[in-house]
């Protein structure tokens, strides 16, 4: 599977907008990013939403059978409904047919079902999504992980969360030493519940990772940290408050442009930048978080993607393949072994 096409599929059933905007973003996607989009789902409907101009012999779509509902309950739905398109897509990747997964559908039966279809990484006891949030520094992002999968955690599984995304952020956020800190309400490491606080005692003699103490919420924005790990409940309202203010932000800025020919021609002159402030502050421009921990590589969008989200998920998705994040996950579990074999041979020759 070469660096450049590397082939995703595509839950094109999955979403508010499926299929027509999911169709959309990944055949947009195939033409910019040179990936091989499989489309999976109810082949009539993907058809009639394909442009009249495509050729459908360049397109290959994969049958499948219904969605889950986003009120049907995850793990039930995807037993329920072995064929689905998040079921379907799943076994791509378990059969090395794809490389990936992206969805916009019920992100609990995304989860649920790369679980059970694909499993965990070897030393990951539970997946976290990870979400790219922009920071006031200009391009020097900032991940938040877990954003939802998890609403209850251990220390273990934070400083698991930590490890992965150090990862993520190295090798596809391109941060050299990516500096890792815990969500809190307080700098000190005393701060927080019983939770912070053993978290921060595992995290900071982790050798694996740049642990530079505790985030206060003022501090996710600031550009300090590059990885901020959390639990899923506050991981989640974290990531849609921070949409809601993206969205608030562009309001204001429709709102406030001056009006009339003046402000026409004044908006004509900002809109480089007024397209630049988009690109950073708008959630579609993300795609999606990764589920990082699984033994595959998965993209979960918002349920209202459009066709530029799904086209961002996309590429998301390649460069966690292109950049192997699931072996650079796995030789961090293994060297993590080793040191700690090596740390109790040390301790049984004192």
């Amino acid at each position: 599977m070469g660096l450049t096409r590397a082939r995703i599929a595509i839950d094109a059933m999955g979403g508010d907008h499926a299929p027509a905007e999911i169709v959309a973003g990944a055949l947009r996607a195939r033409e910019e990013l040179g990936v091989e989009v499989l489309l999976v789902g109810d082949p009539q409907k993907i058809e009639a939403a394909l442009p009249q101009t495509s050729n459908l012999g360049q397109i290959e779509i994969v049958p499948a059978e219904g969605t889950i509902e986003m009120h049907e309950e995850p793990l039930s739905g995807i037993r329920r409904k072995p064929k689905a398109s998040i079921n379907v897509a799943m076994d791509l990747v378990k059969q090395k047919q794809a490389a990936a997964v992206v969805s916009a559908g019920h992100s609990g039966a995304a989860m649920a079902a790369a679980l059970l279809r694909l499993g965990r990484l070897p030393g990951i006891d539970r997946p976290a999504i990870g979400a790219v949030f922009p920071t006031i520094v200009a391009s020097k992002p900032v991940l938040i992980l877990d954003v939802g999968a998890n609403v209850d955690c251990r220390p273990k599984f934070l400083e698991q969360f930590a490890v992965m995304g150090a990862v993520y952020s190295q090798y596809v956020l391109g941060i050299a030493e990516p500096k890792v800190g815990l969500l809190n309400i307080g700098e000190e490491d005393t701060k927080g519940n019983d939770l912070a606080v053993r978290t921060h005692q595992m995290l900071a003699k982790n050798p694996k990772i740049t642990f530079i103490g505790n985030a206060e919420g003022r501090d996710v924005l600031s550009g300090r940290f590059d990885v901020i790990v959390c639990d899923g409940f506050v991981g989640n309202v974290l990531l849609k408050f921070a949409e809601a203010v993206g969205e608030v932000v562009l309001q204001i800025l429709r709102e406030e442009l001056p009006q009339g020919l003046q402000g026409q021609l004044g908006t004509m002159l900002l809109k480089p930048n007024l397209k630049r402030i988009r690109q950073r502050i708008d959630h579609a421009e993300h795609g999606g978080g990764l589920l990082l921990g699984v033994a595959g590589i998965c993209i979960i969008s918002h349920g209202s993607s459009q066709s530029p989200s799904i086209f961002n998920a996309i590429r998301l998705a390649k460069e966690a393949v292109n950049n192997r994040v699931l072996e650079r996950i796995q030789f961090q579990d293994q060297v993590g072994k080793q040191s700690a074999i090596s740390g109790n041979e040390v301790r049984s020759q004192e």
